[in-house]
Order: structure tokens, then C-alpha cells, then sequence
């Protein structure tokens, strides 16, 4: 069966939603149109695919087939570059090579005592606030992951520079994400409003990558410290890396690094304020296995459901909500010519929701995930294939963790009539925060 065509007057009925809600948009098309859809762009072949093992094809069965160059990492790459995430071919090879060290299992022993250090200064920050109050937990995730990624990849405490550093990482992303959306975005050289806002944002970023590796190199510590080190006692064929090859490296990981955590933990707060019975069987789970102390990666294991609530959000809100890839060569996919040079467009968030593999695929539960049996391959959070996040298995120890480490102290409730909109940016994230009120389990 081949793809079948999206009619333009389809697509103009559909046009304001696509542009506003494309979450809705992606999972309405999928259902209304089926598993491959053809968009009619005039000069460009663009399908969506929402088929399972259509989308493992293309990640992972015949990865080599399909590169990253895309509206959406061109785009990309203006805030971080040739980095890891953006790059393709022999640059990416090179990235992976450099980075892979750093996310060795045998690290996660550390990363479990940054990931408890912060969490201990949250609750401490949230415990000097008076009962019942409300806090943005969007925020706090945002801060809480950047302070993770500082000391674990850089051994830099970027506690003092978070709130810069947050905003100068969001200012960012939403101006490449407007400029992939636009047909016709001008050139970076016209200093419209959202170029300007690009441009600060990008110095406030380079400058704090150059004051990281000065104090590293000041400081002359070992090169395979952390990942900072890695990268300034790296060799690219006989030379050093340049310090722009640094600086891409260092930016990628800080943006992804802690940005995608800090959604999907967002995400994991939300869910859970609406489930009273998970927030209980959470707050049991901590007590049993940390019975109030912080928690090591040790305990990993044993935090069972926390890990699958933490994957149950990642399936409903994945943040890396939407993959490009461009076919290098020609191929098919279930069952539809792809020719070279077309446009693919894989949404983790409609795949997670597909209806022939999730049963009630909206529906928040976590139970999917405690015997092992969910469908892995239409569970892509972290991608699949060679280009699988290499933060993996850094993100799920974090993000686990610290459910349980809030959960023992903690029980985050919604404002009466509260809803939240979904805005589907790089990540996904909640327009406007995400204002919960605190309540002490322990006052």
C-alpha cells in the first residue's frame, strides 16, 4: 500500500491547527489518513510516517539511507553548531567517539550523587517556603537539570548562573523553532526582533562555555575527569580540537543534556498531581527503598515504579516529539516508494499513541511499563539505532531518582480547574509554566 495523498483542501482545513497544535494535528492525520501520509509541498516530497517499523527502518534497519540535513537541524545547529546532535556523516562519527566516554556505565555511580545533591537543594529551597505554596515545577525541573549537567559533565556548580542560563537556552530554541516553521525565513543578517533575541542568547552561551574551558585549562585538571576534559585532551586526526569544535560539543550537551530531562520531568510532575493512587504508590515506593534519605545509584534498581512512571511520561510526552531525517537514497516504507532527497517525518508523540499497539494510548499508566511487556518498537523516547540518545541511560538514573527523592518529602497538587496546554517547541513543554502547590508529606 502506498502513502496516501493529503488533498489541499485537506491541508487548508487543517492549516491553523498545524501551525498552532501540531501534536493534535500529527495524531488526527495519523488517524484520519493512516500510518503514511503525503503532504502536497510544492518542490519538495514530504511524508509522514506513523508506522513502527516503518520508523525503526529509517533509525535504525537502513539508517544509512537518511541524514540529518532538515529544516529542523539546520536550524538547530544555529545555536549549537556541528555538535553532536546536528552533525551527520564523519563529523558525527567523530562526536560520538569524543562524547561516548563520558556516558559509560561506570559513571553513573557519580552522576547518582550530583542527581542527589541537587534534589537535596530543592527541597531545601522548597522547604523554607510556607505550606501550600504554589511553585512553577517547570522551572524548578529546568534548574534542577541544568545543575545535574554542570557537575557531571563539567565538575562546575551552575547553580549561581541557572536562571540565565535556562532563559538564554529557551530565548534560543524558540527563535530557531519559529525560523524552522517559517517558508521564507530571512536571512540572520536582518536584525528583526527574533534575530536579535538569537543573537544574546548565543553569546550568553559561548561566553559561559569559553569561562568553562579558561578554568579547566587554568586549573589543569585530568583530562579524563569528565566530559570537559575528554574534550580538551581530544585529538581530531594530529591536532587539538579547535575551540569552536569544543564550544559545539559543550553547547549540544548543555541543550539537550538538560532541557529534555527537564521536560519530561515536567511532564512526569503533571501526570502524576492527576493520579493521586501513582502519587501514593510513589511516595510508598521512596519510603521503602530511601526510607527519607537521598538516594544513590545504588537504589537504581529498586526504584521500580518510579522508573516506570518516569517511562509512562515519556511515552505520553516525549520530548523529542518530532524526527527529520532526508533519504539519501531511495527506499520504501510499509509498503511506500520514498525517493531520494524526500523528507520524513517520524512523531515519537504519534507513535507512542498508536492505537493498534497501546491499549487506551492516552491514558496515563504505569503499569504498562512494571513487567517489561510494553511494545518496545513504538517506544522510541530516546530514538533507536546508532543515533540513540547517548544520554540514555544518564537521563532515565535522573529522572527516576528524583521522582523518588521528591516523593518521599513531597505531594504536588493541581489548582482547582487548572488545565495545561501542551506547546510543541523543540521539547515539549507547558505554555505558561507549571504552577503546582506543595504539600509536606512529613510537616
Amino acid at each position: 500500500m502506498g502513502a496516501v495523498l493529503a488533498t489541499g483542501g485537506w491541508m487548508l482545513q487543517h492549516a491553523w491547527q498545524m501551525r498552532t497544535d501540531p501534536l493534535t494535528f500529527l495524531v488526527g492525520c495519523a488517524a484520519e489518513l493512516g500510518d503514511v501520509v503525503e503532504f502536497p509541498i510544492p518542490r519538495q516530497r514530504v511524508l509522514f510516517v506513523n508506522d513502527p517499523d516503518a520508523a525503526l527502518r529509517v533509525l535504525q534497519g537502513n539508517h544509512r539511507a537518511y541524514g540529518k540535513r532538515t529544516i529542523q537541524y539546520d536550524a538547530l545547529s544555529l545555536v549549537t553548531g556541528e555538535g553532536l546532535l546536528t552533525s551527520d556523516g564523519a563529523v558525527w562519527r567523530r562526536s560520538r567517539r569524543l562524547v561516548q566516554p563520558a556516558f559509560h556505565p561506570r559513571t553513573l555511580d557519580a552522576v547518582g550523587g550530583h542527581v542527589a545533591a541537587a534534589g537535596e537543594r530543592l527541597l531545601a529551597d522548597w522547604r523554607a517556603r510556607p505550606a501550600g505554596t504554589v511553585v512553577d515545577v517547570d522551572d524548578a525541573m529546568m534548574r534542577v537539570a541544568l545543575e545535574v549537567v554542570g557537575a557531571a559533565l563539567f565538575s562546575t556548580d551552575l547553580g549561581p548562573q541557572s536562571r540565565r542560563l535556562v532563559h538564554a537556552v529557551l530565548e534560543a530554541l524558540d527563535v530557531v523553532v519559529a525560523r524552522a516553521r517559517s517558508p521564507l525565513p530571512l536571512p540572520l543578517a536582518v536584525p528583526t526582533p527574533g534575530h536579535r533575541r538569537l543573537r544574546a542568547a548565543v553569546a550568553t552561551l559561548d561566553a559561559t562555555v569559553a569561562d568553562l574551558v579558561a578554568r579547566r585549562r587554568a586549573a589543569g585538571a585530568g583530562a579524563d575527569a569528565d566530559l570537559l576534559g575528554l574534550l580538551l585532551a581530544a585529538r581530531d586526526g594530529s591536532d587539538a580540537l579547535s575551540d569552536r569544535q569544543v564550544r559545539d560539543e559543550v553547547v549540544t550537551l548543555v541543550v539537550a543534556g538538560h532541557e529534555t530531562v527537564a521536560s519530561a520531568l515536567t511532564w512526569t510532575w503533571w501526570l502524576v498531581s492527576g493520579a493521586p493512587e501513582v502519587a501514593a504508590r510513589l511516595a510508598e515506593e521512596s519510603d521503602r527503598v530511601l526510607a527519607g534519605r537521598a538516594p544513590t545509584a545504588a537504589d537504581y534498581p529498586a526504584l521500580r515504579y518510579a522508573r516506570a512512571v518516569f517511562d509512562e511520561a515519556l511515552r505520553l510526552y516525549p520530548p523529542a516529539w518530532v524526527i527529520t531525517r532526508r533519504a539519501l537514497e531511495a527506499d520504501e516504507l510499509a509498503g511506500a516508494e520514498v525517493p531520494a532527497g524526500a523528507l520524513v517525518i517520524l512523531s515519537t508523540y504519534a507513535l507512542h499513541r498508536h492505537p493498534a499497539v497501546w491499549t487506551n494510548p492516552e491514558r496515563f499508566d504505569p503499569e504498562r511499563f512494571t513487567d517489561g511487556a510494553a511494545v518496545r518498537r513504538a517506544y522510541l523516547p530516546f530514538g533507536a539505532g546508532p543515533r540513540l540518545c547517548v544520554g540514555r541511560d544518564f537521563a532515565l538514573l535522573e529522572g527516576t531518582l528524583l521522582l523518588a527523592q521528591v516523593s518521599g518529602a513531597y505531594r504536588l497538587e493541581r489548582l482547582p480547574g487548572q488545565r495545561v496546554r501542551p506547546e510543541a517547541l523543540v521539547t515539549i513543554r507547558p505554555r505558561g509554566g507549571l504552577p503546582l502547590r506543595l504539600v509536606h508529606r512529613h510537616p
